[in-house]
């Protein structure tokens, strides 16, 4: 493939072609949901995986969306008799959109892919050709300064991001504009940054091809950007987080030591949060031999911030090295450069005493308490997409904790959550289970065991009696003494109502 950063961009400076542009696809249903109508379920997936064979074999017609998913998302060359029928061509052309191949052909000089809203909303995602799904096909290898389309981590922040109305957000390394895009949603003011300056290019296209507002594009790196005397209400990124030797690929690799990017961005985030606002990362950080990870991760957390840190995944150094290494394509060159490039990533490690690397989500609010709750957990298991409101939740959770003594807690009313279920664990034919367990069907779909005190506590509680009053009950129904039952409880329910199984009513 030829370098990337060498081809010319659209201009970003014509809204009124992008408008018609948009006109154009949306007339010839070059949406998320008609690709999947013409491609089918199978070809549809496989072009999310970089895998471009099915789609050709789907659309060797000629009609309007067979045309303009062979010129947006094939990068096929295709004749202009047939594109003049579909897209303002000459337009498209002067623009650069499209570009001469040939003498009676048309290509497309950028991918754009659809994609559908949260509320239904047809987007379009702009992003240099061949990098449409991140990393696949080791385009890493050729181009250094490539802006990758929607991943999977993309999606992820996406869906963790609370997505209450502010005033202002901020979008650090803004990539192809997926988060800014989806900020504008609910956001007076939106601020995308990206220290490579092609992405920001590509940023605008994506939101003006979208037909959402546009953004403050600055060129910088993490903060810099960021006037002295900015706040924000939200502040996303999906950073370069990955832990390599060097800077070799802009749109992965950090340029710092280590996990270091992914730390000062964390630390950073505090200050220019407004009081109540969310900072939201996917991050990596080293599992050091010798200290403890959730250590480490608490030690990033900026003061004045309650945290919730999920760990999602942990691969040994190997595993890691080699994950990225095929992201960049290495497997597939010359064997001795890739040993090499193997061993530089091993001695990395070796030198810092890493001996695993996590993944996961970061969330900070600001508070301002000089009593901060800082959750630091593993949870490698399916959760439900979206998760914005499940962050929303947990947080207000920890205010209600934060201030409420266990006598409070007594005194207070619940409700079990919806949709929680109850597991009873035993042995067939057993009186008694060994242990019960309640679990959630919706968010991050938790488990948690718990006695026959907690089960039957939490069965009962639907908001019209106290804490205290189910267990003063409880204790009249085992023969258990009430003040004893008071006094070991509290921490029980209090874990209950973080974890999101108990409501306060």
């Amino acid at each position: 493939m030829s370098n990337a950063t060498q081809s010319p961009l659209p201009s970003a400076g014509h809204p009124d072609v992008a408008a018609r542009l948009r006109e154009a696809l949306l007339a010839a249903s070059f949406t998320a949901d008609g690709l999947l109508d013409l491609l089918g379920a199978p070809a549809y997936a496989a072009l999310a995986r970089s895998e471009t064979v099915p789609a050709l074999r789907a659309t060797r017609g000629d009609t309007p969306l067979e045309t303009l998913v062979r010129l947006f998302l094939l990068q096929q060359p295709v004749p202009h008799a047939r594109v003049e029928h579909v897209l303002p061509v000459h337009a498209c052309v002067e623009t650069g959109w499209l570009t001469r191949a040939g003498e009676d052909d048309v290509a497309a000089t950028v991918d754009v892919r659809p994609f559908g809203g949260p509320d239904g909303e047809d987007w379009f995602i702009v992003s240099d050709q061949g990098c449409a799904v991140g990393g696949a096909g080791g385009i890493g290898s050729s181009a250094e300064g490539v802006v990758l389309g929607v991943g999977g981590a993309s999606t992820t922040l996406a869906g963790i991001t609370v997505r209450t109305p502010v005033s202002a957000a901020l979008d650090l390394g803004t990539g192809s504009g997926i988060q800014a895009l989806h900020a504008a949603r609910h956001a007076t003011r939106v601020t995308a940054t990206d220290l490579n300056p092609r992405a920001l290019h590509i940023t605008a296209l994506t939101l003006a091809l979208s037909g959402a507002p546009a953004a403050d594009l600055r060129e910088g790196s993490l903060f810099e950007p960021v006037r002295d005397d900015e706040t924000f209400d939200l502040i996303v990124s999906n950073p370069p987080f990955v832990i390599s030797p060097g800077a070799r690929l802009t749109y992965r690799d950090g340029g710092m030591g280590g996990d270091d990017l992914c730390r000062s961005l964390v630390q950073g985030a505090g200050e220019r949060l407004n009081v109540g606002g969310f900072a939201q990362f996917l991050a990596n950080w080293q599992h050091v031999e010798g200290e403890d990870w959730q250590d480490r991760l608490r030690s990033w957390v900026p003061r004045g911030c309650d945290a919730w840190i999920v760990q999602r995944e942990v691969q040994d150094i190997t595993q890691y090295a080699e994950l990225w290494l095929r992201d960049a394509g290495d497997h597939q060159g010359d064997p001795a450069e890739y040993r090499a490039r193997y061993d530089a990533w091993l001695d990395e490690f070796e030198a810092r005493k890493v001996k695993a690397v996590g993944f996961g989500w970061i969330t900070l609010r600001r508070t301002g308490s000089d009593e901060p709750t800082i959750t630091v957990e593993e949870w490698p298991h399916p959760v439900e997409q979206p998760l914005g409101d499940t962050v929303r939740a947990h947080f207000e959770r920890v205010d209600y904790l934060r201030g409420h003594d266990d006598a409070a807690l007594l005194a207070a009313n619940f409700r079990l959550a919806a949709e929680v279920v109850q597991e009873q664990v035993g042995l067939p034919g057993a009186e008694d289970p060994e242990h019960v367990v309640l679990r959630q069907n919706r968010g991050m779909r938790r488990a948690t065991k718990v006695d026959t005190i907690g089960a039957g506590f939490a069965g009962v509680c639907d908001g019209s009696l106290s804490a205290g009053r189910i267990l003063d009950a409880i204790a009249q129904l085992v023969g258990e003494d009430p003040v004893l039952l008071r006094d070991r409880t509290p921490a029980q329910i209090r874990l209950l109502v973080e974890q999101g199984f108990l409501e306060p009513a």
